[in-house]
């Protein structure tokens, strides 16, 4: 009985105790001391793969051992589901990897095949892809990117293209799936576009605003309209990508018309109204001049007291505003309202200063960039028009040139507000390639910003 006594405390001495090693034990300490652990913890993996294709997967080095650092979405590791990141890769066909990443993707290259990796696996669960989708807001080429880590992984696009982001784990370069042709690979994070960005030092010949340092100054002009707020943070912003969503075809609330002054667009605006008087209206700017005789309050103007219209500013009613002759004009933006309200797009030709405060799910805009043709073009037209007798405002060479030279400055400051660019070197052809692009809104999917959605 002392015996049986004795066996049964030891048992539940032994029960009491909490034999489990950590995960890092276990691939450090255990695998080197317990043959037991050792096989249960490596495993023999079998793949096929066909000579010269990509595995999709890159390695990194830690404690000495070839790790898995990521495996691209929808390669051909992906789709066998075998091996997951994290997971410790030992013998290729009984062949000792190393530590050299390099030449073990040389050695996954060359074969062909079944393949037999001994790997130590991470046991990591392979979180679900993120519904993430980005607009990218410039053009970018691995082939040209000396920091990515395999050119070969990577994936070009172009600027306005959506982007399905599958994996942002790696704080510097995420994977992604282009949605117009379904290419797959890597791009470079938010952080480090913005990093490199930062550090670009560009030229600035003073007839623009460009994205890094700024090695100049631009000499102010009198404007007649004026954006009380974020025109100077606007001329610093870097944009990389911008997220988006998904919708289904839906009208627009505001149609906005941006470009240097002379390339178009009251015209483009005016069609567009006659054409269409129930799908589009517009606003009627508000000054601070008297009437003339011939003027009807309403029409051409909306005329109110001076005091009114800086009261009315001073409490941020108007969208842009600004003073001309000593006169103050503006656009308020209860008269937007009120054509939205009526069921109509609401076509407004406004500075590009305006673009950030328009871009919201409040005005819901689609903005086309109407952009001036080349010189001996725009020389052409205007010729055109004044022998036609259409004006009788002759331009000089000097005002042609300052057209087009306005025109490549806002591009290149606000293009990535764009939704559409128009070159109108024949106003027929522009006109028609604007009323297709408005119309297709209401019968095709469109891609918003994610804020108007949530």
């Amino acid at each position: 009985m002392a015996a049986l006594q004795s066996l049964i405390e030891a048992h539940d001495k032994v029960a009491a105790k909490c034999y489990e090693m950590l995960p890092s034990e276990v691939n450090s300490n255990a695998m080197a001391t317990s043959p037991l652990v050792l096989a249960d913890a490596v495993r023999m993996i079998g793949i096929q793969k066909k000579a010269g294709e990509p595995l999709g997967v890159t390695f990194r080095v830690a404690r000495g051992e070839l790790v898995i650092a990521r495996i691209l979405h929808g390669s051909m590791i992906d789709r066998q589901g075998m091996l997951h990141a994290g997971d410790v890769i030992r013998e290729v066909n009984g062949r000792e990897v190393g530590s050299d990443p390099k030449e073990l993707l040389e050695l996954l290259r060359d074969c062909q095949g079944g393949i037999t990796l001994k790997i130590l696996p991470s046991y990591r669960d392979t979180p679900a892809p993120p519904q993430v989708h980005l607009k990218t807001h410039f053009n970018y080429s691995p082939a040209t990117d000396n920091l990515i880590p395999c050119k070969e992984a990577g994936l070009a696009f172009s600027k306005g293209d959506v982007l399905h982001i599958v994996n942002r784990e790696d704080p510097n370069w995420w994977q992604a799936v282009n949605i117009v042709g379904g290419a797959t690979g890597l791009i470079p994070s938010q952080f480090l576009e913005e990093k490199r960005k930062a550090f670009v030092r560009r030229e600035w010949n003073g007839s623009g605003v460009l994205c890094g340092t700024l090695t100049g100054k631009k000499k102010k002009k009198k404007m007649m309209y004026l954006m009380s707020k974020n025109a100077e943070f606007d001329r610093h912003e870097l944009q990389i990508y911008e997220e988006v969503a998904k919708m289904p075809p839906f009208q627009r609330k505001t149609l906005v018309l941006i470009g240097a002054q002379g390339v178009g667009r009251r015209s483009l605006k005016n069609r567009l109204i006659i054409i269409n008087p129930l799908l589009y209206g517009t606003t009627v700017p508000f000054t601070s001049r008297p009437a003339r005789e011939e003027e009807r309050d309403g029409q051409s103007y909306c005329f109110v007291s001076r005091s009114q219209m800086e009261a009315d500013i001073k409490a941020s009613r108007y969208l842009e505003h600004g003073e001309y002759d000593g006169n103050l004009y503006g656009t308020k933006m209860n008269s937007i309202h009120e054509v939205v309200d009526a069921g109509r797009t609401c076509i407004l030709d406004v500075n590009p200063q305006a673009l950030k405060q328009l871009k919201t799910a409040e005005f819901m805009p689609f903005v086309v960039f109407v952009a001036a043709p080349e010189l001996d073009t725009l020389r052409a037209m205007h010729k055109a028009v004044v022998d036609a007798g259409l004006t009788t405002k002759l331009l000089t060479e000097t005002d042609l040139k300052k057209t087009v030279d306005e025109s490549a400055r806002i591009r290149r400051a606000y293009s990535h507000y764009f939704d559409l660019t128009i070159v109108n070197d024949n106003l027929d052809k522009a006109f028609e390639q604007l009323q297709v692009a408005v119309e297709q809104l209401c019968s095709e999917p469109q891609w918003v910003p994610v804020s108007w959605v949530y």
